[in-house]
């Protein structure tokens, strides 16, 4: 039992650090923040399909990256519960891949335009809704099953399950 909850850890950890890292990167080309995003580390949302662990790491990933990279205090906590609903929604329908990507589109589509509106004045809303979505097409949708589909072959040596 012990053995199985250091491996839940220890995966957790590393989707946390891996989604860290990708966000920076974006980040560095001006692409993790406000109205067009384009965050790599959201590929990662795919994670819950393998591995329950993605969605807590997904989550304190996602919770450490905005910190990091000087968000406002409501991107923070609602930018983060936006992909861990996401990360809950993509394990629900891990059955299917191509709907898994789904749940964290729809969270960030819904939920960022509102905090970039309302956190950080970002006008006009629909603009913000349209650019964000698009984003997350491309990184969840895109990205998401592009590395869903390179991991699956490899589940069991990395996720062992």
């Amino acid at each position: 039992m012990q053995k199985k909850n250091i491996h839940f850890l220890t995966q957790a950890a590393m989707i946390a650090a891996i989604y860290v890292v990708l966000t920076f990167v974006a980040n560095a080309f001006g692409l993790a923040s406000y109205a067009v995003q384009v965050r790599f580390s959201e590929a990662l949302t795919i994670l819950p399909v393998f591995t329950a662990a993605g969605i807590p790491g997904l989550f304190i990933g996602c919770l450490i990256s905005n910190i990091l990279t000087g968000c406002a205090i409501p991107d923070i906590i609602f930018g983060s519960l936006a992909t861990l609903i996401g990360a809950l929604g993509t394990r629900r329908l891990r059955s299917n891949r191509f709907l898994a990507v789904l749940p964290p589109i729809a969270a960030n589509a819904v939920i960022v335009p509102l905090v970039l509106k309302y956190a950080y004045g970002l006008e006009p809303l629909w603009f913000s809704f349209l650019t964000v979505t698009a984003g997350e097409i491309i990184s969840c949708g895109i990205l998401g099953l592009l590395l869903a589909l390179a991991l699956h072959k490899y589940r069991k040596q990395i996720f062992g399950n």
